[in-house]
């Protein structure tokens, strides 16, 4: 768990931004912050890595104060557990993929976790092709591993697919959500794009001017009115929730919000972020797994 309170003067585009910000984050957790440029959104990321100062607050993690103003206590980023994913990558371009990894790993660190995350992010095939000469989509996934290679407990992610392609982004948003489960991390994602933040995140913040507007869970912020028409289209699974004697499972397909009844015995093959097939069952509409590897 995070907690932090976070005040600071920025300077942004339109002038002088009053940043009064308070939120915990509980552990496991992804949770995204949406907003307009010059928000505040990469400032609140920058803050909680400790390579940005609040003017007064609190950051607490786990019970260990990384930051406290008025105790004047600032744990510097090399000993916060965090892990970063810049927009622009920030990689070494003459180095290879693995030399980047190798670089971020610290002295006397296990080098077995360099092959386990290659694997887990696809990139055992590049491990020697310099960075220059990747493409974004690759690229991505060498500042994703790269983040993790320290085995942090936290992860900070600032728009990390904005300049990937939808087709590409699909896939990376996977391999995001497994990264995410897997390693058992808390995430803060800073993104621009409402379809990605309500596949990915338990809960988003709509940041205006330095302040919280809004938040809760993503698919009732963004789509308050839900449907359940006769339809027959694919989607994504972005919420399955106990309902007592049912299952409520939430489907993103488009820009349409549907919620689908289920029992305890269909629902045990889904997971949230699984692509599926939704399809009308006399009334009432009816998931159905897609294989991947059919794709």
């Amino acid at each position: 768990m995070i907690a932090f309170t976070l005040h600071k003067k920025l300077h942004a585009a339109d002038g002088i931004i009053q940043m009064n910000f308070s939120y915990t984050v509980e552990a496991g957790q992804l949770v995204s912050i949406y907003g307009s440029s010059g928000a505040g959104k990469t400032s609140i990321l920058r803050m909680l890595a400790g390579f940005f100062n609040p003017d007064a607050g609190t950051i607490v993690f786990n019970d260990e104060i990384w930051f406290d103003a008025g105790k004047k206590i600032n744990v510097p980023p090399q000993k916060r557990s965090v892990g970063f994913v810049f927009q622009d990558y920030a990689l070494f371009p003459n180095m290879s993929v693995k030399e980047n990894l190798e670089f971020a790993l610290q002295k006397g660190g296990p080098k077995n976790i360099i092959d386990e995350l290659m694997n887990v992010t696809e990139l055992e095939q590049l491990h020697n092709r310099r960075v220059q000469t990747l493409s974004g989509g690759q690229k991505q996934r060498v500042a994703l591993a790269r983040a993790l290679v320290r085995k942090p407990k936290l992860l900070l992610l600032d728009e990390p697919l904005s300049a990937i392609d939808n087709e590409l982004r699909t896939k990376l948003q996977d391999i995001l959500i497994n990264i995410h489960r897997s390693y058992n991390l808390t995430t803060v994602l800073v993104s621009h794009d409402v379809a990605e933040i309500i596949k990915l995140s338990d809960k988003t913040i709509l940041l205006e001017n330095g302040l919280i507007k809004k938040s809760g869970e993503p698919a009732t912020m963004f789509f308050p009115q839900t449907s359940n028409e006769n339809f027959s289209l694919e989607g994504n699974i972005i919420k399955i929730e106990n309902s007592g004697n049912f299952y409520t499972v939430t489907v993103l397909a488009g820009n349409q919000i549907i919620n689908v009844k289920m029992a305890e015995s269909e629902i045990k093959a889904l997971s949230k972020g699984d692509k599926i097939m939704l399809s009308s069952k006399v009334f009432e509409p009816e998931i159905q797994k897609i294989d991947s590897t059919l794709n």
